[in-house]
This record gives structure tokens, sequence and C-alpha cells, in this order.
């Protein structure tokens, strides 16, 4: 670095900062910098944009913009680079911004600026100044450039506008493995796991190279789906590949076969991890507690602490597997301990588990008292998890108050209203239950039937309680009623409180069989061989009642216990462990 004062020349300087760029060497850049300044040497554009991408490479983006501004002349190289410094630090206010300064003083962007800019107009927030640049891409002929289109569709993707995504994605002239990534990526960011598979499969037989990167999204579309034959085939072509096992890869591996039901996948892919971040160790604990096993899930949370330092998703899940897995006071001293060493790591979710949990095991006062006295505003989904623990344990007085509260946050909610109509339902209170009724016809609010659906062959039939239009309608009610003649000789009792109408005990048992999920699950194994495989699939999160994914072969004990999944399980005959079916309310997905 000792540079020869004023007789120094451009290849000296330009050897000593490109060796900073290398090393990210700062401090010494600027010692190269403060020398050129000492010895009035002006650098010639190339330097100066050298002297701004050593800066941006340090981080030192305020020390970058005041080289650019000072520049006489600037190249386009020259705000690329400034911009492209404001974009990786998610700056994108400053690099729009400068973006604008950069057409306004007459300088014509490159595909590099263009694709760089197109970064910082990502998400919902930012799309009118997306279109604008998209505009700009179309006046310049760049919308069909390889490099620049997949910025351009993967900006439309993370602004959830998938349709132009696509649009876009089909006029790229050639494409490459970032651009088939992005555009499945944004398909399962949307939540369209399906699509996202479909147009794997499309893509991959016109021969599209993948990486791990590609694989990561798919296996995250996978794991929506929760496709344990899609995700084995994924996971078997991902290693006749040899490809390598990044982390973000290995810890969608978890999440998949976790929501398929195979815990064993997913500790074998934990366990086999040569590296393992908080993701991977939180990915583990959320698919234990999703199946309910929480001394799994304490187990797991001591060994955690060994390899890395828990963050607020950790928590998160060591407290829904708590909850899940019926372990109150286990559950509520690793709140109390993270309440006095980590309070900072909390936030409303925390507070949600562990209401969630004091309402299931019947502490309804305490977690009533837990909303009112909580450092954060309290939202519907708290009070909603509450109002529904009212409902289980048939707490009139505390299901009162928080109605109130909830129907005052959410007048619109009809689910809310129907909550508080089965309170009172449970106790007996008819003349209640029709106020409530008579309440949400004053104020127009309905409630949209609740359905199951079920695959077959690709093809999806959808069930509504005492489903009346279904072409197998009879088959299904008669062999429904063949099964219910066989757990009830077994010694099934059929438990007639969840049916919360004034009628009498017969009327309520038909009830009880014209249930969706019934329906659905009765017209699944009468139409599917013996020895396949149904798996109940749950879509939920935290707040409702249990995650538990389920497989079942098809024999007349599991079918008995399909059957009578709205009802406790009365005998001993019919016992199995961790077997429970999950609802979602209006949408069950068998």
């Amino acid at each position: 670095m000792a540079l020869p004062g004023a007789s120094a020349r451009f290849h000296e300087y330009e050897a000593a900062i490109t060796a900073c760029i290398e090393r990210r060497a700062l401090w010494e850049g600027r010692q190269v910098h403060a020398r050129m300044i000492t010895a009035r040497y002006r650098p010639a554009v190339f330097l100066g944009t050298r002297l701004v991408t050593m800066y941006v490479r340090c981080g030192a983006l305020d020390d970058a913009r005041n080289v650019l501004d000072r520049m006489p002349e600037r190249s386009v190289v020259s705000w690329t680079t400034m911009i492209s410094g404001y974009s990786q630090t998610e700056r994108h206010v400053e690099a729009l911004d400068l973006f604008i300064k950069m057409l306004r003083a007459g300088c014509i962007p490159n595909e590099y600026t263009l694709a760089t800019v197109l970064t910082s107009c990502s998400g919902p927030q930012s799309i009118y100044q997306g279109k604008q640049v998209h505009s700009l891409l179309v006046k310049t002929n760049f919308e069909s450039h390889m490099f620049v289109g997949s910025s351009l569709l993967d900006m439309y993707a993370k602004s959830e506008n998938i349709q132009e995504a696509r649009r876009v994605f089909d006029t790229l002239p050639e494409r490459d493995v970032v651009s088939c990534t992005a555009i499945i990526s944004g398909y399962a960011q949307k939540g369209l796991d399906e699509e996202a598979l479909d147009l794997f499969r499309q893509l991959y037989s016109e021969g599209m190279q993948c990486n791990h990167v590609t694989f990561t999204t798919l296996v995250t579309a996978l794991s929506g789906l929760a496709s344990l034959d899609y995700g084995k085939q994924v996971h078997a072509l991902i290693l006749r590949k040899e490809l390598p096992f990044f982390v973000a890869l290995q810890n969608s591996l978890i999440d998949m076969y976790s929501k398929c039901g195979k815990l064993l996948y997913s500790r074998r892919v934990f366990d086999n991890m040569l590296e393992r971040s908080v993701v991977s160790w939180n990915a583990m604990l959320m698919g234990y507690g999703r199946h309910g096993l929480g001394h799994e899930v304490i187990s797991l949370f001591k060994d955690l602490h060994k390899e890395v330092k828990p963050d607020s998703v950790t928590l998160l899940a060591v407290l829904s597997g708590c909850s899940h897995g019926g372990l109150v006071d286990e559950g509520l001293d690793i709140f109390d301990t993270v309440v006095k060493e980590q309070s900072a790591l909390l936030h409303t979710g925390h507070y949600g588990c562990i209401i969630d949990l004091l309402g299931r095991s019947g502490r309804l006062e305490k977690a009533l008292n837990l909303i009112e006295n909580m450092p954060f505003e309290s939202t519907p989904s708290i009070w909603g998890s509450l109002l529904g623990a009212c409902r289980v344990h048939a707490n009139v007085h505390v299901g009162e108050l928080v109605a109130q509260k909830l129907l005052e946050m959410e007048p619109e909610n009809a689910g809310n209203y129907v909550i508080l109509s089965n309170i009172y339902a449970a106790a007996g209170m008819w003349k209640d239950v029709f106020k409530v009724r008579k309440l949400m016809l004053e104020k127009t609010v309905t409630k949209e039937p609740g359905q199951s659906w079920i695959i077959l062959d690709k093809v999806i039939h959808t069930f509504h309680s005492s489903e009346r239009f279904h072409p197998s309608k009879k088959d299904i009610n008669a062999k429904i009623k063949e099964i219910f003649v066989d757990i009830k000789a077994a010694g099934f009792v059929p438990d007639l409180s969840c049916v919360l109408h004034d009628v009498d005990d017969e009327q309520k048992e038909r009830m009880l069989l014209g249930h969706s999920e019934k329906l659905a699950i009765t017209f699944g194994l009468m139409n599917t061989p013996p020895g396949l495989t149904i798996r109940t699939e749950d879509w939920s999160m935290i707040f409702l009642i249990q995650v538990i994914p389920l497989e079942l072969h098809r024999d007349d004990l599991l079918m008995a216990i399909l059957f009578i999944t709205r009802s406790p399980i009365r005998s001993q005959k019919l016992h199995t462990n961790h077997l429970t079916f999950t609802s979602k309310g209006k949408n069950n997905m068998i």
C-alpha cells in the first residue's frame, strides 16, 4: 500500500483498490482513497466506479454514494453498482430514487441495471413502480431478454401477480434454471402447490436443468400438498442427480415428510445433516408438535441449546407442541422462563399458544386474565381460540364475555355467532340460541356450510352435511348405516352432546351419520381397493384443536374408527394411539 504520493499512476491505484475489493478491506480502501485526495489525483470514470464498487462491497453505502455524487462523469456501470448496493441491502426506496435520477441524467440503463432495479420493486406495495419499469422494458426491447425477463417474472411473482408472471415466462425466448425456478416458486408462494408441481413436471420433461434451489422450491410445494408419493420421487431424484444437500433443501425435506405424517423420515434427514441451522431445529420441532408428540418436542428443545440459539419461531414451535401434546405445566414453565429471560422474543403468537394451552386444559378464567393483561393488543384469533375452548368445556359465563368482545371486533364473522349459539345449545339454553340466530338475521350474517372433499383418480368429490346431490348418495348412506350397526354391536356409544339441536336422541343419531367428513371417508373406502392408503390432510395453524396428518389402511376396525371421528371412543377395542381426524371447519380435505 506504500504508493509514491503524487507520482502514483492509474495502474497502481487500480491494483490497490482491486485488492481491497477482493479482501473487503474497508480501512485500507479508505487509506487508498485518502492518498488519491491528498495527491490531488482525479480518477477517471473507471477508477471512480471501482471506488464505488469497493465501498459497496464493504457495506459503506454512504461513502459509495458520496463518491458517485462527486464524480464529474458517470457510466452506466457506476449507476448500476450503486443501485445494486441499495437493492441488496433492501434500501429499495433509495434504489428506485437513484434509478430515476439516472434516467433524468440521460444515462441509458443496460440489462443489469434493469434486472437490479426490478428486485427493488418486489412486493405488493411496489407493484406500481414495477409496472413502470416494465413499460420501460417494453420500450427498450428488454422484456424478452432472459436475464431481465427472469427478474421481471420474479418481481410479479413476489407481488402475488402470478398470472402476469406466467405471461412473462411464456414469452421468454429462452429459459434457464433461474427463470424456471422463479415461476415455480411464484406458484408455491401463492399457495398454488398443484400448479407448481404440474409446471415442474412439464418443464422437467422438456429438459429443464434443476439445481438445489429448484428442488427446495418444489419440496416446499409438496409440503403444502402433503403429497408423500411425489415427495419420495423428488427426494430420489435429488439423490440420483447427486446434488449437494444445502441446509435449505434439507429443511424443506424435513418439513415435507412431517406434513406427510412420516416423522421417522424427517428425523432421519435431520440426524444426517452435517450442518444444522436454527431453521432445521424449528422444522423438526414443528413436525413433532404438529403430531401432538409433546415429550419429543421438549426433549429436542433441550438438545437444541447445545448447538444453536433459539429464536422467536423456536419458542412458538415449542409452546405449540406443548399445547397440542397436552403438556400444560411444561408449557407454562417454559413460557414463564422466557418471560423472565428472553421477553424480547415474545409476540402475540406466543401468548396465543399459551391461551390455547390454558383453554385446552379448562383453565378458562386464567386464560381470560392473561389476555386482558398481555403486553400486546389482543387479536381476534386469540379471542377466537378462547371462545372455542369455552365451547369445548361448556363454560357459558366466560363464553359470553369472550363472544361479546369478538362481536365488537368482528361483527361480520359468522363463526363467532355460531360458536356462541353452540355454547348456549350445549347448556340447554334454547331461548338464547334463538336470540343469537335472530341477531344473525338482523345483521344479515350467514355462515357458509361446512364441506369435505376427497380426491380419487384426480377427480375431486365434494360433500356437504346430509349430502343430497351426490350420484352415489344412496350407496353411501347404506354403507354408513351398515358400519354404524357394526360398531354399535362392538360397544360403541355415540356422543350425542355434539349435536346441538333441540331434537330427540334418534334424530341426533341420524344427524351424526350425515356429517360431511363421514360421507367423504365412506365414499373413499367404497371406491378404493384393499391395502390402499387414505391420507387425511389438515391445513390449519396453531389455534385449531389438533393438527395430525393420518394414514389409515382399509380394514373393518379402522373403518369404524374413521366413522366415529366426531365422537369419543367408548370401547377399548376401538382404541389406537395418536389416531385423530382433524377438522378445518368449512374445508376438510382427505
